[in-house]
């Protein structure tokens, strides 16, 4: 059994894996952790997304509540991720972190963290997207320069960042294949007389509308014909299951950065 600590406990993902927890036998809650506004700050969890009392309060800070933490599930924000790592940093317990939109600088300071302990990283943590990046990497192989690659995310209207961290990691994946540099060759947006599309283009493309949970399509087009891939996510719940499953695997871990290819044994 081991203890774990959701932070983002009251936000659409932290919620789903609270509740989906108890599937979990070898999965215990010991801590919720919100920021430090939070309008649910010291009410039961379990109240306010609805699954009923479980006597574990929300709190805003994670120093009040590491001694009872075997590993710490964050989806959270940037900025309260990286807050609350530095706050682990002399006690650093194994996490796992679905949060997106980091900057560089902030992901490097996740790597220095992941020297201490493991730490699973993945922008999604669907079983579905993981093996979606497995094979993307094999198709980029195989259609190489001749085909263009185009990618289409979509999420609901809360989401924050653009493109999604999928959509990103797809992109890094495929220019890996490719032996490109994606930040030369990513575009993310095309407005007016552009000329016609460049060979090593990898377009990035972002929808945000009503509640869509999340849905990515890659497209390999060359004359007369393309590839198209759709993964479309129907239930938050999927990424909660992958996220507690990242969880107990985590725990087992020798110090290191890892992502849901590990996870999943796909590597």
């Amino acid at each position: 059994m081991i203890n774990m600590i959701v932070s983002g406990a009251a936000g659409r993902m932290g919620s789903r894996i609270i509740a989906l927890s108890g599937d979990f036998k070898d999965i215990k809650i010991s801590g919720a952790l919100e920021n430090k506004n939070h309008k649910d700050l010291g009410r039961d969890i379990g109240e306010v997304i609805g699954i009923g009392a479980s006597g574990i309060k929300i709190t805003g800070s994670v120093k009040n509540i590491t001694g009872k933490a075997d590993v710490l599930v964050d989806f959270s924000s940037t900025s309260a991720t990286i807050e609350c790592l530095k706050s682990l940093s002399d006690k650093p317990v194994p996490v796992v972190i679905g949060t997106t939109g980091f900057s560089r600088d902030e992901l490097d300071f996740v790597s220095l963290y992941a020297q201490k302990v493991p730490c699973v990283l993945a922008p999604n943590m669907s079983v579905g997207v993981n093996l979606l990046l497995k094979i993307l990497a094999d198709i980029a192989k195989v259609t190489g320069d001749d085909y263009d690659v185009e990618i289409v995310e979509a999420h609901h209207r809360m989401k924050k960042d653009a493109p999604s961290g999928t959509a990103i990691k797809m992109a890094q994946v495929i220019a890996s294949a490719l032996d490109r540099n994606l930040e030369e060759s990513a575009v993310y947006a095309r407005h007016g007389l552009i000329g016609e599309r460049t060979k090593k283009e990898i377009g990035i493309q972002t929808v945000r509308a009503g509640d869509i949970v999340g849905e990515h399509t890659v497209i390999f087009g060359t004359p007369g014909e393309r590839i198209e891939i759709t993964h479309k996510a129907s239930s938050r719940d999927t990424f909660a299951r992958g996220a507690l499953k990242a969880a107990l695997w985590v725990y087992k871990q020798t110090p290191g950065l890892y992502d849901m290819q590990d996870v999943l044994g796909l590597k």
